[in-house]
């Protein structure tokens, strides 16, 4: 079963519904009907978190994030190990943080699928499957 892993750009395409939404409006079409799975990276949940909490403000933050919970999203914990890993990413490849969480969720096999709108994933397009949305 594909295992689709959300970084925060997808997620918030879908919220804003720009480009790429349909696709990830699909993904959890699937994840619904039991034909899919999708997960997201507590770090990755976080900077969604933190963007929402700007664009519609903290008394509406929580009430959007728990507008995926139908959507069957899992948030996976940001373990010791999952951090060293993201940490060796990061220095190893030069990308954020965040985005070494993503990938390294997405290294967990070779079901998972990461998807993005962010273009600077292309550094590390050969260590896990990757599915661009399109570009705005």
């Amino acid at each position: 079963m594909t295992v689709y892993v959300l970084d925060s750009s997808a997620v918030l395409r879908y919220f804003d519904l720009e480009s790429g939404a349909a696709r990830i409006i699909a993904i959890f079409k699937a994840c619904v009907e039991r034909q899919a799975k999708s997960r997201i990276s507590a770090v990755q949940w976080g900077e969604v978190a933190g963007t929402l909490r700007r664009k519609v403000g903290p008394s509406n933050q929580n009430r959007v994030l728990d507008s995926l919970i139908p959507l069957d999203l899992e948030v996976v914990s940001a373990s010791a190990e999952r951090a060293v890993r993201a940490a060796e990413i990061k220095v190893d490849r030069k990308v954020s943080y965040a985005d070494a969480f993503a990938i390294e969720l997405a290294m967990d096999s070779p079901d998972h699928v990461l998807v993005t709108a962010d273009y600077d994933f292309k550094v590390v397009d050969d260590l896990a499957r990757i599915e661009f949305l399109p570009k705005k």
